[in-house]
């Protein structure tokens, strides 16, 4: 049996599709201003027996297309559990919301803290971070690495902090020394709700911003604990609702 699992979110989305336990698709696309036809796009392509949506926009699926949905907590457990069976804390950080959970031996949530509110501390903080200092969001992660220095960026609100940057800029501070300073703003408020959650190791680290290697570095600095990053940090979630969706109406 083919199942297959959807995460949409709010910048991309991903498809995993499962042949009993090994994955035989893996796609990904971007949101854009009409996730439920990027989705379909993706849908197209793969054939699959069960599907189960989860993230971002998982209720539209499920209002729209009468497609089982599970929450990002729980589709994240059963997925890095699959990847990492050994994990017992799992930190998050995709384009609008960044969420801590921990789990028992089992694989089992038993608690978790969730940012959903705001783009601070997100991918899509960072991408307007990235455009306002003139980088590439993919490059603004290693030109942060180049840093020797110690600027304190004060706010984690995406408008606030767009004008300490710009005016630190106008003092004629590197751009490199201003990208780490905003890479250690987030860094110390996402260690600081996965400590609050769980101190058991491993953790991984899954979501796009799981890709810039500065906030790894930087994690690992003030959690001081090893942080496991997936080969694909951003499928997570997908392959944990194709898994899920094998066990629906069993």
């Amino acid at each position: 049996m083919l199942t297959a699992g959807i995460d949409i979110g709010s910048r991309t989305i991903e498809l995993v599709v499962l042949d009993g336990y090994n994955i035989v698709e893996s796609l990904q696309t971007d949101s854009g201003f009409d996730p439920m036809a990027q989705a379909k796009t993706l849908l197209d392509v793969v054939a699959y027996d069960r599907i189960m949506a989860t993230g971002y926009g998982r209720h539209l699926f499920e209002l729209s297309l009468d497609i089982p949905a599970v929450t990002e907590i729980k589709a994240y457990a059963v997925g890095a559990k699959r990847l990492l069976p050994e994990v017992k804390s799992i930190l998050d950080i995709g384009g609008q919301d960044s969420k801590a959970i921990a789990m028992n031996g089992d694989g089992r949530v038993i608690r978790f803290e969730m940012n959903d509110r705001c783009a601070a501390g997100t991918g899509k903080f960072l991408e307007i971070m990235a455009q306002t200092l003139g980088y590439s969001l993919d490059n603004l992660g290693i030109e942060a690495l180049k840093a020797t220095g110690n600027i304190n960026i004060n706010s984690l609100c995406t408008v606030f902090a767009e004008s300490e940057v710009t005016s630190l800029l106008a003092k004629g501070t590197p751009r490199h020394e201003i990208a780490l300073g905003l890479h250690n703003s987030v860094a110390r408020r996402a260690a600081g709700m996965m400590k609050r959650v769980s101190d058991e190791d491993p953790i991984m680290f899954a979501g796009g911003v799981a890709r810039n290697p500065c906030i790894n570095q930087l994690l690992e600095i003030n959690l001081n604990r090893k942080i496991i990053v997936p080969e694909n940090p951003q499928v997570v979630g997908a392959l944990g609702a194709a898994l899920l969706a094998a066990e629906f109406n069993n």
